[in-house]
Order: C-alpha cells, then sequence, then structure tokens
C-alpha cells in the first residue's frame, strides 16, 4: 500500500518515459551511423593501447543546446577529419548533460527549451537524432555521462565517453563506467588531486554489481564485465594548470603504482586554460610537444580535449531562445572555428616533424621496447 504521508513526500510529479529500447526503436540508429560507431571505438581503443601511433583529438562545443550549429559544426570537423586522419584521430566533442556546482541549465536532454520546463522525452529525441546524423558524417562522437539512466539511452551512438571532474569520485559513477561499451575517460578533481581519477580507473576496470535498468526500462541487477580502456585526463584545477612535463611525469608515475599502463589525455580547457579559450591552443601544441619530444617522449600523453564551437566566446541564456547568436557557446567560452582549424593545422605539421623519431622504440610500463604498428588509411574493420 502507498502512503502519502511517508513516501514521496517531496515529489511533486512522475511522469512516465519510453524505455530505451521503445525510444531507440522510434528513432533508430542506421547502418552507417553503427559502423562508424564500430569503428571510432576500435581506432580510439588502438591509440589509448598504444597500437596505433596517431593524436586522438576530442574536440567541439563545451555544450551542444541546439542542433542546427552543432551538425554545420560537424560538417566542417568532418573533413577535418578526414584531411588529417594520418596522423590524428578526429572525434567530435557532443555533450548533452551539464553537471553544476550549485544550479544552472544542465544541458539539452534534461532542458532542450532552454526554458526550465524539462521536456526530457524531446531532448532525448533530440541527442538520437543529431548523434545519428554526426556518426552518419562519418565522424565519431564523444560525450560525457553524467546521469546513469541516460546511456542506455544514447550510449549506442557513442565512440568515447568522459566521467567529468564533479563525479570521478562518485561509486555510481565507477560502476557505470565499468559497463560502457566505449573507452572511458575520467577526469581529475577540480581541487587537481590525480590520484582521485586513477582510483576511479582502477575500480572502472574491475567487474561490479549495481542496480540499473535494462533496455526494456525494467530495473535489474547489473553484472558488468570492467572496462579495460578506463583512461586519466588531466583538466587543471583551482591551484593551477597541469599539463608541464613534472605533472604529467608524476601522472604516469601514479597510474604505474596503481599497475595500470599509462594513457593520459589532456583537456586544453577549464583548469589548464584558465577558462580563456585562447589557451587552448598553447596547451594543444605544448602536449605535442612532451609527446613527440626527440631525446625524452612522454609516450603515454595519446590525446587533447578542445572546446570549440562556430564562434569565440561564450553568452547567457536569454529569456527568448530565439535572441542567442548563432554557432556561440551558452556554457563555457570556447575557441571560434577559425582559430580551431588553425590550431589543427598547426598541430598536424608539428605531429609530422618530430613524431616518427620519437615512436620508433616506445616502452611498455616496465621501460621494454616494444613495436608500434603504423596506421593505415584503410578502414578499421568491426
Amino acid at each position: 500500500m502507498n502512503d502519502n504521508r511517508i513516501q514521496d513526500v517531496r515529489i511533486l510529479e512522475a511522469r512516465t518515459l519510453l524505455s530505451p529500447e521503445a525510444m531507440s526503436e522510434a528513432y533508430p540508429t542506421t547502418e552507417k551511423a553503427a559502423e562508424m560507431v564500430i569503428r571510432g571505438r576500435s581506432e580510439i581503443q588502438r591509440i589509448l593501447r598504444r597500437e596505433d601511433d596517431r593524436f586522438l583529438v576530442i574536440v567541439g562545443p563545451c555544450s551542444i543546446h541546439e542542433p542546427k550549429s552543432a551538425l554545420e559544426y560537424a560538417g566542417r570537423l568532418a573533413e577535418l577529419r578526414e584531411k588529417y586522419k594520418d596522423r590524428m584521430c578526429i572525434v567530435m566533442r557532443v555533450y548533452f548533460e551539464k553537471p553544476r556546482t550549485t544550479v544552472g541549465w544542465r544541458g539539452l536532454i534534461v532542458d532542450p527549451g532552454l526554458d526550465g520546463t524539462s521536456d526530457i522525452p524531446r531532448g532525448l529525441r533530440m541527442a538520437r537524432e543529431l548523434l545519428v546524423q554526426v556518426n552518419e558524417l562519418g565522424l565519431p562522437v564523444g560525450s560525457e555521462m553524467l546521469d546513469p539512466i541516460v546511456p542506455q539511452y544514447t550510449s549506442d551512438l557513442v565512440s568515447w565517453a568522459s566521467i567529468g571532474a564533479r563525479t570521478t569520485e562518485s561509486q555510481t559513477h565507477r560502476e557505470m563506467a565499468s559497463g560502457l561499451s566505449m573507452p572511458v575517460g575520467f577526469k581529475n578533481a577540480t581541487d587537481g588531486d590525480v590520484q582521485i581519477a586513477v582510483n576511479a580507473i582502477v575500480s572502472s576496470r574491475q567487474s561490479h554489481s549495481f542496480i540499473g535498468i535494462n533496455r526494456e526500462g525494467t530495473s535489474c541487477i547489473m553484472q558488468t564485465l570492467g572496462n579495460p580502456d578506463s583512461h586519466l585526463i588531466l583538466r587543471g584545477g583551482r591551484h593551477g594548470t597541469n599539463y608541464d612535463r613534472v605533472s604529467v611525469a608524476s601522472a604516469i608515475e601514479l597510474l604505474k603504482k596503481a599497475g595500470i599502463r599509462p594513457s593520459i589525455m589532456v583537456d586544453c580547457s577549464h583548469g589548464n586554460s584558465q577558462k580563456m579559450p585562447e589557451n587552448q591552443i598553447g596547451v594543444l601544441l605544448e602536449t605535442i610537444r612532451l609527446r613527440t619530444d626527440a631525446d625524452n617522449p612522454l609516450l603515454p600523453l595519446s590525446g587533447c580535449m578542445i572546446e570549440s564551437y562556430l564562434q569565440t566566446g561564450s553568452q547567457p541564456i536569454t529569456a527568448d531562445p530565439e535572441d542567442l547568436k548563432y554557432g556561440l557557446s551558452i556554457t563555457d567560452p570556447c575557441l571560434g572555428w577559425d582559430m580551431t582549424a588553425s590550431a589543427l593545422a598547426e598541430a598536424y605539421k608539428l605531429l609530422g616533424e618530430k613524431h616518427r623519431s620519437a615512436l620508433e622504440t616506445p616502452v611498455d610500463a616496465s621501460g621494454s621496447p616494444v613495436p608500434v604498428p603504423r596506421h593505415s588509411d584503410r578502414a578499421v574493420k568491426p
């Protein structure tokens, strides 16, 4: 018997939602998109394992608030992915959920109308439709996993996932990551603590059991295999940056002590850019210099994340969404397209100048030389 004196006392309303399976049937993937997801996951996995010597770049808007400009951005980025594919693996950042320190807009899935109405069914539909379109352009997708239920609705279209600085320490998110079907990066904490992220990686690589929902939307006990491709993301913190040689070397040692073969990405934004979007360019290029240093290459540096959109900067949410400027972030400030294209061109050039000599004799976690197969332009078969 339900007793409203003691149950759901602070729940205003409970609305039903289509199951993940029903949502996928209503807004299905396509064979072309599915093949891109499989290929994207394989490419990223090989890079993180140092079986592919390319540099991984996750680049795109801080958050998606309307599909039209996001799709225009994706079209431009897909051209650069093809252009630079021999030295870089470019993946589009497509973030639909936003963690908040206090309150604020929580992303397109929760509030697609930018009006506080929480039309989540519409948000999920919009997210799936955009993910299919981006993948069909030949562009893999990277996204943050925040709400533990949402991956059942969207993860079939995602090739790489991140766990943010505010949730890396969460047991719920470590367990969720252990069952995700793609590589997952854990960011260091907002105060810069890297050990928390290392602990999360160790945990997510193990098998876990937890309560969740299946594709039919039924509550069930989920048993995971563990995620062997969880890795570290250095994003700086309140006390400064952590993409310099000393910080990266320290992170490598923490991973080794935990028994993990190091694989590290650098978030060029957030603490590492001090929230100045133009600073991301310097972070990107310095990371590549450290990785390709002919005398002392930091080979575990697998890639970078960049916040980028059509226009530079950001804007506040307006009362009327129609008043928002096209292609301009409503969350963190982003690099504009011209600067992004220029930065990627410079990164490509820098990778070509030194990365072959630096990667001729890579070593494993014990320091022993290991061979690295060269990337082929041929598609990675599922």
